[in-house]
């Protein structure tokens, strides 16, 4: 029973910490490929990057469990919204409704 819960707070502690290299790593690849000659290099190169650390987590977390996998997937969609008010986001200033 201590190891079920143990495994499912470490399959959550696990999939968010993934989600946050996922989903920081895009932010930092767009702001990278704005300025960047190449922006399909940066686009593909970290797409790969982050989908094989994202499934080598999910398959080392998961252990042949399929609870342990939703309870990771459930980390990872948690952290989407906390990297998005984390990140610096640009200062439009005020907006105004268009006419």
């Amino acid at each position: 029973m201590t190891s079920d819960w143990l495994g499912g707070a470490l399959a959550v502690s696990v999939g968010f910490i993934l989600g946050l290299i996922f989903f920081a790593g895009l932010w930092w690849t767009v702001k990278r490929a704005v300025t960047s000659p190449h922006p399909a290099l940066w686009f593909i190169g970290s797409m790969l990057i982050r989908v094989a650390i994202t499934l080598v987590g999910f398959y080392w977390v998961s252990a042949d469990q399929w609870w342990r996998l939703l309870l990771c997937t459930a980390g990872f969609i948690v952290a989407r919204p906390v990297v998005s008010r984390t990140v610096n986001q640009p200062d439009t200033g005020r907006r105004t409704p268009c006419n």
